[in-house]
């Protein structure tokens, strides 16, 4: 593992498309990426992301849960991520389309420098 996701996974659309955008990078590059959501405990964030090359945030919104996480576990990502930052609107429950996924994972490839 090189690369350590950790996603919004808020229950808004775009909570939502970062964990999807995760998921999916995982699926795409197998042992590149672990993804994690800022759900779990910080003490388990800190063991789980702490020894990754890489640490990206991926945030759905400006109110930067998963970034808060992060910071609850001493870490600091070398990559920060905000979905609405990127053209992405906040929609309440509104689905996930498969263009912001897309976009998303560009983001994430084009700044991570992930091998």
């Amino acid at each position: 593992m090189t690369c350590a996701i950790v996603t919004c996974s808020g229950i808004s659309n775009t909570g939502k498309l970062t964990t999807q955008a995760g998921m999916l990078l995982m699926q795409r590059k197998p042992g590149m990426f672990l993804c994690m959501n800022c759900k779990q405990s910080a003490e388990t964030l800190r063991i789980d992301a702490g020894g990754a090359e890489r640490l990206i945030v991926l945030d759905g919104c400006t109110d930067c849960c998963a970034t808060k996480k992060l910071t609850a576990a001493g870490l600091v990502p070398d990559v920060h991520i905000i979905a609405t930052e990127l053209g992405i609107e906040k929609n309440g429950m509104a689905d996930v389309k498969y263009d912001e996924i897309e976009t998303v994972i560009r983001a994430i490839l084009d700044t991570a420098s992930c091998p």
